[in-house]
C-alpha cells in the first residue's frame, strides 16, 4: 500500500472523504492508503467467498449477514481496515452505513503486496475487537485458507486448511474449500 497525500484522519473524518473517492482505501494510524488493482485470481476468490458464506447463512437461517468488500471496519480511532468479505449478525445495518461495528468473521485474500500486512497487523488489528471470532486468509496462489479462531477462553487457535470445510461456529457457519477454489 502506498501512502495518499492527505493529513493525518479520524475515523470519522476518513469515512466522510472516503465516499467522494474512487478505489479503495483504508486508513492506519490517521494516514490513508490506496489499495494496489486486484487481479483477477484474486477478485474471483473473494467472491466465491462471500457468496459461499451467504450460501451457509441462507442454509442455516441464522440472523447473519454477508458483506463484500468496500465496508469498513473501524479498529480504533485512527485505523479503518476493509476486509475482502465480513460477516456480523443481528439486525441488518441501515442503508446508509459505511461501517460494521460488529464483524463477527473476517476475510482477506492475499495478494503479493498485502500477505504479510495481511498475517500481521490486520491479524492482530480484527483481533482487538472482542466481536471477531473467525479471521480468514486465503491464498488464491497456493490454494490454502488460514483460519484464526478465538476460543471461548480468548486464546487464538490457527488451522491451514488445503481441503475440506472451515467451520465457524459460532455463528455456526460452514465454508467448504472446494467453493473457493473449485478443487
Amino acid at each position: 500500500m502506498s501512502a495518499r497525500p492527505k493529513d493525518r484522519m479520524t475515523v470519522e473524518e476518513y469515512l466522510v472523504w472516503s465516499e467522494a473517492q474512487e478505489g479503495r482505501f483504508e486508513l492506519v494510524n490517521g494516514v490513508v492508503y490506496a489499495q494496489a488493482a486486484e487481479r483477477a485470481a484474486h477478485a474471483k476468490i473473494k467472491l466465491a467467498a462471500a457468496i459461499a458464506l451467504a450460501d451457509s447463512i441462507r442454509a442455516g437461517g441464522l440472523p447473519c449477514h454477508v458483506l463484500p468488500d468496500g465496508m469498513a471496519i473501524r479498529i480504533g480511532a485512527h485505523t479503518v481496515f476493509e476486509p475482502d468479505a465480513l460477516v456480523y449478525c443481528g439486525p441488518e445495518l441501515p442503508p446508509d452505513a459505511l461501517s460494521v461495528e460488529n464483524p463477527m468473521i473476517v476475510v482477506e485474500v492475499v495478494s503479493p503486496s498485502t500477505g504479510r500486512y495481511d498475517n500481521t497487523h490486520k491479524f492482530i488489528g480484527y483481533f482487538a475487537l472482542q466481536s471477531v471470532r473467525h479471521y480468514l486468509i486465503i491464498d488464491p496462489e497456493e490454494q490454502v485458507v488460514v483460519h484464526h479462531e478465538r476460543g471461548e477462553d480468548g486464546v487464538i487457535l490457527s488451522h491451514i486448511l488445503r481441503s475440506g470445510v472451515a467451520t465457524l461456529d459460532p455463528p455456526g457457519l460452514t465454508l467448504p474449500l472446494v467453493r473457493l477454489f473449485g478443487q
